[in-house]
């Protein structure tokens, strides 16, 4: 009993040791600054990730923009990085193109231009990025490789920042280099010649937005060196590479986070904000993706900053991932420099600080346990992180410092009740230093900067499912977005049309535009298809009138319970009613139309429309053609719900109008 009573006081004593004696820690300009700050940002595409926010009706679109973008009211977001679209599926659906055909140019296709432009308004010294995931079919003459021809792929890609800002006036600061595969470095030289011709010496390349490689291939090629301005790598578990380092080039994590924005992924992205410059002095840190605005049953849902996936209630949710950011961007701009003294603190977890060499000082500390900050890649290896004492002793032209401003997070995983970015009183300087407990998973600010502000609005609406009863006749003379509301395409691009060679009730369509197959990393199907509605529909009635433009081979389709999209669309399944210019139709349980439910002869044709309604009610289908029975009690092998769909056979131009969904559950 005594020795037990004994070993209780010892580890006690122990534990009181550990905590009571605070660990030093200094922060020091005199011994020299570390690397220029470049900004956190977020990621809009790779792919369509922002293609329902243009769809949300004001006031609720500008709150979202302003807690995306306006500083010191939420994120404050440094930089912005969207894709310059290619037609193509590159993750949870496709962007359009600016040049569909080689000899088309439109600068108003798509979202990113509208996303651009409001991120400026909201801060006008926002960094733009433009990156390439893939590119239209004519890029890559008839190969799934854009470079092959690389005077031909930076022209492309020149084309859309020279559009930027003539119809546009975005200036943008850097280009990307698609590199899902393998960067290729004449290209790299070439872009960059490209660039120099047209007078855009000021727009940086950052190579090769995958792993570290292309620093192998600078060091031995100075000319492909000279044309690099930035060496970005995704994900890259916070670590870089010696042969990167050596290039002496700015060294960026040019797409990282990709988690769910739960506390978890708020942990994750707290974490890699530090230690992606604790571990690998990467100075830029860029979230994929900027915010959650896509249907949340495609892959990688809610994988944002932030959430905004109703468009239809107005309803969003300003996640955990916001005010992580908000500890860095609201008290630090690029331009500012880290510290040398910077690194992890004994007892686990790291500590930053920078500072604009005009006296200001901001330091961010982060105390994440492994489990509570584990990203979905790389794989993250155990570390161990127990609460602590620390004293941070400031010294050069920071010993003046007497007041510090104070902002905390805490996960609180054990309660369940987490605060975040909440000002706490200022600390009083003592003696140059200054302690604090810190405890496991938080998150501090310490900062001369005193303008930082938690903003805040009104609740938004309640969350809400997709209207059951949805109908829409593209009737817009002057849309404001080229795509029309709530669908999401998955393959193929579909696009509003003013049909002027139909003097009838179809003046004004969607038109499906991608006529060849893209070049792109991801998988598209065989097929074109835009997904629209609620994924958990079951038994539903879907109607729209179609019009085929490609004589004998053409067909287009309506479908319900469509159970797949983004890079997983080529085995989508689902109930597919499709309609031939030849004449037939065809009912199947899959896209890639190989499980036939049904068939038989419609008499359909190309340059004639045709009302197709497709109802689905348990196990059993029923089709409609010009409000007549064409087939009827095609038994359904599953899913058992899903989306509803429009769609074409093949990469062919065809239009769709009046379509309609009326759906039981």
């Amino acid at each position: 009993m005594i020795y037990k009573l004994y070993f209780a006081i010892a580890l006690c004593f122990s534990l009181c040791f550990d905590l009571c004696i605070a660990e030093s820690y200094v922060l020091d300009d005199k011994v020299g600054l570390g690397r220029t700050f470049d900004g956190i940002g977020g990621l809009s595409g790779g792919g369509a990730t922002s293609r329902l926010l243009v769809n949300y009706a004001e006031p609720y679109r500008s709150q979202i923009l302003d807690y995306l973008f306006k500083p010191n009211f939420g994120a404050s977001l440094h930089i912005l990085k969207v894709e310059i679209g290619g037609d193509a599926q590159t993750t949870d659906g496709t962007e359009p193109s600016h040049m569909h055909y080689e000899n088309d140019e439109n600068f108003f296709r798509g979202y990113e231009w509208w996303l651009m432009r409001e991120a400026k308004k909201r801060n006008p010294n926002i960094t733009l990025i433009g990156l390439p995931w893939a590119f239209p079919g004519w890029v890559g003459h008839g190969k799934n490789w854009p470079y092959d021809f690389p005077d031909i792929t930076a022209s492309y890609v020149v084309s859309w920042i020279l559009g930027a800002k003539h119809y546009h006036d975005l200036n943008i600061d850097y280009v990307g280099i698609w590199n899902e595969r393998n960067f290729d470095s004449k290209y790299i030289k070439v872009l960059r010649e490209t660039l120099d011709k047209v007078g855009l010496t000021g727009v940086g390349i950052i190579a090769a937005d995958g792993n570290w490689d292309v620093s192998n291939a600078m060091g031995i090629d100075p000319y492909l060196n000279d044309a690099v301005e930035v060496v970005g790598a995704h994900y890259p578990g916070t670590t870089t590479v010696i042969e990167a380092l050596k290039t002496q080039k700015k060294l960026w994590s040019s797409e990282d986070y990709s988690t769910f924005n739960d506390e978890v992924g708020g942990g994750c992205w707290a974490r890699i904000l530090n230690q992606n410059y604790v571990n690998g002095l990467m100075t830029a840190t860029i979230s994929w993706n900027l915010v959650a605005s896509y249907y949340e049953d495609l892959p990688f849902g809610r994988d944002g900053l932030m959430t905004a996936e109703e468009p239809w209630t107005g309803n969003y949710v300003v996640e955990s991932p916001i005010w992580i950011t908000a500890h860095t961007t609201q008290f630090s701009q690029p331009g500012w420099t880290y510290l040398q003294t910077v690194g992890h603190l004994v007892h686990g977890g790291s500590y930053v600080a920078l500072t604009d060499s005009n006296g200001n000082l901001t330091v961010v500390i982060e105390t994440m346990t492994h489990d509570h900050s584990v990203c979905i890649r790389p794989p993250l290896l155990p570390f161990n992180v127990t609460a602590q004492n620390v004293t941070f002793q400031l010294k050069g032209s920071f010993a003046l410092i007497k007041e510090l401003q104070v902002w905390q997070s805490r996960f609180d995983f054990k309660t369940k009740k987490p605060f975040f970015f909440k000002k706490l009183s200022p600390l009083k300087i003592s003696d140059g230093s200054f302690t604090l407990s810190l405890d496991v998973d938080e998150v501090y600010t310490l900062t001369t900067i005193s303008t930082g502000l938690k903003g805040t609005y009104p609740d938004p609406p309640t969350s809400g499912p997709f209207p059951k009863v949805y109908f829409d006749d593209f009737n817009v003379a002057n849309p404001s977005f080229s795509e029309a509301p709530d669908f999401a395409d998955q393959t193929g691009v579909f696009e509003y049309y003013i049909n002027l060679t139909d003097p009838g009730p179809h003046v004004f369509t969607l038109r499906q535009v991608v006529t060849q197959m893209p070049v792109t990393w991801a998988t598209d199907a065989d097929q074109t298809i835009s997904v629209i509605g609620d994924y958990k529909w079951q038994n539903l009635t879907v109607t729209c009138d179609v019009f085929m433009e490609t004589v004998k081979t053409g067909g287009v389709f309506i479908a319900a319970r469509v159970d797949k999209g983004g890079q997983s669309v080529r085995s989508a399944k689902g109930v597919f009613f499709w309609v031939f210019a030849d004449g037939s139709y065809k009912v199947t349980n899959d896209l890639v139309g190989k499980t036939v439910l049904a068939e038989g002869l419609s008499g359909t044709r190309a340059y004639g429309w045709h009302t197709l309604t497709l109802t689905v009610e348990g196990q059993y289908a029923t089709g409609l053609l010009n409000g007549y029975p064409l087939w009827k009690d095609a038994v359904v092998l599953g899913p058992k719900n899903g989306w509803a769909a429009i769609g074409t056979h093949s990469f062919e131009l065809a239009q769709f109008d009046n379509f309609a969904v009326e759906a039981k559950l």
